[in-house]
């Protein structure tokens, strides 16, 4: 039995795989279908439970009428007049019947009537539950008979009362009620078939067609679109919805493209130069002692230039991929600006170095990551500022319980329509405005300022024109008001 159960869990799987593998037009179809059998059965059982239910009840009230009357006309004692009796005492289409104990017929209003004792044989031991149960129910051919009794006792004789209908036009209505329902129940199960398969497939027509365009778009051609339907409905929003991932595929794309083109032009520079002096050094370097130090010193500053680029790649690449761990503590923002801005002075002697301002707070957050994120700021600067140029740094409280920090320059400035490209990987600005500068690096530190800022919930503002400067503005929030920006940025 067990084996038997087992078999027949592993069959209901495999059914229940194969319906789920079905396509979802097939799903709709058959789900529409099911529904509308459902309705149709329920409407079909209830339509005919209401009708023999009807029928019944209405042959129950004119017996229970038939009996009452006589009864009445019993205790009126209009039954001992033969007049009555010659006429019939009950409503059309009851029939009456009067016996003794012994069974003997003593009247009846219908000559034609199937006998008592047929009647009685062919009673239904169970009848349907919409039948009264004070009533009796027989099946005789093709009609049915409702029936009850009653006693009576007069001038101490006791009769029996037997008040009979007939259901024989009702009950052949009944069955061709029963057979119409019937195939009115199959044909619309058939059509909810036909009709919602056609209707499913005109409905998920969208659907496919994005599904086929969706498989067309290679790595490519991601500058193509799905169509958006003229509706504005579900289809259209998943369209849209598609459409605004692919937009920011292609652009995730092409800054990869454009990341990987940087990185390897910035690392072809050092690897070049790095080559072309070690092959100097093999032909002369062992013989002449000024190109030796030359060639060395060149290979050690483009193997630094080296070693600074990979480890800000791997920095991001680390950020990226959310593997950069932050040692969060609270800590005092103007000591650490102070730090940074007395090691500043001492290995800057081209620029006027200077920390204005400096009002204490309490901050909570990383404090390696946000000494590099002002050296940042600050090694910009000095990139950016001709030699004797003044760069100057502050810290004040804000109204709104936050700091402002503050990093500005006298340099070249920055150009309006350049503002919003400083922060991208790679990007610096014209080389042709800043020969006089020695201006250099990989283009990389921005990207890193503004991802340290994320993390500690930093808005950075930037106000810069060319020729007069530029002015990097921090806002940062103190250590009570931080806790939203750590569950915003889920550290």
């Amino acid at each position: 039995m067990l084996s038997g159960i087992r078999k027949y869990c592993r069959l209901g799987r495999v059914y229940l795989h194969s319906a789920l593998q079905l396509r979802i037009s097939t799903k709709i179809t058959v789900l529409y279908a099911a529904i509308l059998m459902v309705v149709l059965i329920l409407s079909s059982v209830v339509t005919g439970l209401g009708v023999y239910f009807s029928f019944y009840h209405q042959a129950e009230v004119e017996i229970e009428m038939s009996m009452r009357h006589m009864l009445e006309d019993f205790d009126s004692g209009r039954m001992r007049n033969p007049a009555f009796w010659r006429k019939s005492p009950v409503m059309p289409g009851v029939v009456l019947r009067v016996t003794d104990l012994t069974g003997q017929l003593i009247y009846q209003n219908d000559d034609h009537y199937p006998s008592l004792e047929e009647i009685e044989a062919n009673e239904i031991g169970d009848p349907p539950f919409w039948a009264n149960q004070d009533m009796r129910v027989s099946e005789l051919h093709n009609f049915s008979i409702y029936h009850a009794k009653a006693t009576l006792d007069y001038q101490g004789q006791i009769y029996q009362l037997h008040f009979f209908r007939t259901i024989t036009a009702e009950r052949n209505f009944l069955a061709t009620l029963q057979n119409f329902l019937f195939v009115t129940t199959l044909v619309g199960c058939i059509l909810a078939l036909v009709v919602g398969y056609f209707v499913s497939r005109r409905i998920l027509s969208p659907i496919r067609d994005m599904t086929n365009s969706a498989r067309e778009i290679e790595v490519s051609q991601l500058g193509r679109r799905l169509k958006v339907p003229p509706a504005k409905d579900e289809l259209a929003v998943l369209a849209e919805t598609f459409n605004h991932m692919l937009e920011r595929l292609e652009r995730g794309f092409e800054q990869q493209k454009r990341f990987v083109s940087d990185a390897s032009h910035e690392l072809r520079t050092p690897v070049t130069v790095i080559l072309g002096y070690s092959d100097l050094l093999s032909r002369w370097g062992r013989e002449d002692a000024k190109v030796l130090d030359e060639g060395i010193a060149s290979i050690r500053s483009e193997a630094e230039n080296m070693q600074e680029l990979i480890e800000k790649l791997l920095f991001l690449a680390r950020a990226d991929q959310k593997r950069q761990v932050l040692h969060r503590e609270n800590m005092d923002i103007s000591a650490l600006l102070a730090e940074v801005m007395d090691k500043m002075k001492l290995v800057t002697k081209t620029h006027s170095v200077e920390l204005l301002d400096n009002e204490p707070g309490m901050v909570y957050g990383d404090k390696v990551t946000l000494r590099q994120l002002f050296r940042i700021f600050l090694e910009n600067s000095i990139k950016y500022t001709p030699q004797g140029g003044h760069i100057t740094a502050s810290c004040r409280r804000r109204a709104d319980e936050a700091l402002e920090l503050v990093f500005a320059d006298d340099g070249i400035g920055i150009a309006e329509e350049n503002q919003q490209k400083i922060f991208e990987r790679f990007y610096r600005v014209d080389t042709s405005r800043t020969k006089g500068t020695g201006a250099g690096g990989t283009g990389l530190g921005l990207s890193i300022a503004r991802w340290i800022a994320e993390q500690h919930g930093i808005d950075i503002c930037m106000e810069s024109s060319l020729g007069k400067g530029t002015k990097f503005i921090l806002k940062v929030p103190l250590a009570g008001k931080n806790e939203a920006a750590r569950e915003a940025t889920g550290a």
